[in-house]
């Protein structure tokens, strides 16, 4: 989900999406290169993310990524079941209270 909603401003390199993962959420999460690309390769093979090879800010031949349709409509879907399971979590933690 994150790395839907990362993309959902435009394309960007895998480097770009794990540094703004990081800068959005004030350095809480660290997003590994290890992690990083196999989830991309996952979100690539469903549909919901392309990639294609271009030039980055440096100069360099970087592989971009690129939210779909279904990729949007996934982003809308995650999201939903991402906030009915923090109103969730947060009748639990505040239950007796």
């Amino acid at each position: 989900m994150l790395i839907l909603r990362t993309l959902i401003t435009g394309p960007v390199h895998g480097h770009t999406i794990a540094h703004a993962i990081e800068r959005t959420s004030q350095e809480v999460l660290q997003v590994e290169q290890g992690s990083l690309y196999p989830a991309l390769h996952r979100l690539e093979d469903r549909g919901w993310v392309v990639s294609y090879w271009g030039i980055s800010e440096n100069n360099r031949k970087a592989k971009y990524y690129k939210l779909t349709a279904a990729g949007r409509k996934q982003l809308v879907v995650e999201t939903g079941r991402w906030r009915q399971m923090v109103k969730a979590i947060g009748r639990i933690l505040c239950e007796g209270r």
